[in-house]
């Protein structure tokens, strides 16, 4: 990937290039969103860790292989965003920081609609992309996590036991399937590089993994261990792909 060698520059030669930048496009897992609670006021929030979401572990260990990159993150998630918000807001929080490289990641919002929101998600995935690389932005798209598959008994409020029970229609009945296989497509068509982390939970599920014991909110965020598969898996895309 072209990424790489922007990143190798900028090690060998930081005092006469540019910083590299990075950013990430995506909804509350890329935003570092973990537990999910119901406040006195009965609303939905989440514990946010920044230090332990996906993005930031893929500085580290880029850092610790680069060791005089400048890297520079963009963080472009935002809790509950779906494929066509990232896409409105693209030239406010990606395409105004010249980004060399763009992880678009969505899916979990978009999934909830059924089977008839899946064309506007893949017609947002395409528009998105389009416009990365008519800007110049390298694009990886990466897949997200399974949701759960049953109502976890850590899930208390009655609020979230709702959203777990839709989630894991939604993930249970191949709708979820249904989006990431059309999301590869359109990169297909597109020639967009995928960090597929979906077919890896995927593969966790066959083996007999309790997936849903892996998310930190039981419901659709993954676990601080799994933010860290995150990161392996796109440093493993950006220096081997």
């Amino acid at each position: 990937m072209r990424i790489l060698e922007r990143i190798s520059t900028n090690n060998s030669s930081f005092s006469i290039s540019r910083p590299v930048t990075v950013a990430f496009l995506g909804d509350s897992v890329t935003h570092g969103c973990f537990e999910t609670f119901v406040t006195h006021k009965g609303d939905l929030d989440n514990n946010y860790d920044f230090d332990a979401v996906y993005h930031a572990r893929l500085k580290k260990k880029l850092q610790s292989i680069f060791h005089a990159v400048r890297l520079n993150i963009i963080n472009a998630g935002v809790s509950g965003g779906s494929s066509v918000q990232g896409y409105e807001r693209l030239e406010r929080d990606i395409l105004s920081f010249s980004p060399d490289l763009t992880v678009v990641c969505f899916g979990l919002n978009d999934a909830n609609q059924g089977e008839t929101g899946l064309s506007q998600y893949t017609e947002a995935l395409e528009l998105t992309f389009a416009e990365l690389l008519k800007h110049d932005s390298e694009v990886i798209f990466m897949t997200p996590n399974m949701m759960n598959t049953y109502v976890s008994t850590s899930v208390k409020e009655k609020t979230l036991i709702n959203c777990a029970e839709q989630t894991a229609i939604v993930q249970n009945s191949g709708i979820m399937d249904l989006y990431m296989d059309a999301a590869k497509m359109v990169c297909l068509k597109r020639n967009i590089t995928v960090c597929d982390c979906y077919s890896k939970w995927k593969k966790l599920y066959a083996a007999g993994a309790d997936v849903t014991s892996l998310l930190a909110n039981g419901i659709n965020h993954p676990s601080r261990e799994m933010h860290q598969m995150f990161a392996t898996s796109l440093l493993d895309t950006i220096l081997f792909n």
